[in-house]
């Protein structure tokens, strides 16, 4: 079963990371009221839990998982390649997988090695199109549409 297991958000560039229990997310806004919502390609982020935890086992830490800097806390799915294009839907939610999201220098700013940790295997996570809006909460269900 796949769920959400986290939300969160920026205000602003690099603001820290606001853990919610519920958002909006829009096509116009992507998750509102995070600052990269804009329309295209990068409207939200995802990211496994279950990569994340490799990530952080290999480093020996744990790390919140908002130090990733995504708006969404996948548990039960890993992303990989095969998975650009593909719909995530969470209740009437629909995000399309984009790219790949890559670690950025920020990362390492947070944690020494994170950068390193993230890059195999698309640990960071992915970045998705909204193409249906709804509302979304911890603990909702979610699926993978081809």
């Amino acid at each position: 079963m796949i769920t959400v297991a986290g939300i969160a958000f920026r205000e602003k560039p690099k603001a820290p990371m606001t853990e919610i229990d519920s958002v909006e997310i829009t096509c116009e806004q992507g998750v509102v009221p995070d600052t990269r919502g804009k329309p295209g390609k990068r409207q939200v982020t995802v990211l496994s839990l279950e990569a994340w935890q490799t990530a952080c086992a290999e480093l020996s830490a744990e790390l919140p998982w908002t130090t990733r800097r995504a708006n969404l806390l996948i548990d039960g799915l890993i992303f990989s390649a095969a998975d650009v294009g593909k719909i995530l839907q969470i209740g009437d939610v629909r995000l399309q997988i984009t790219i790949e999201t890559d670690p950025c220098h920020r990362m390492d700013a947070q944690f020494q090695g994170l950068t390193a940790a993230l890059l195999p295997d698309w640990r960071a996570g992915v970045c998705c199109r909204v193409l249906q809006a709804g509302q979304i909460r911890r603990g909702d269900s979610a699926c993978l549409l081809e």
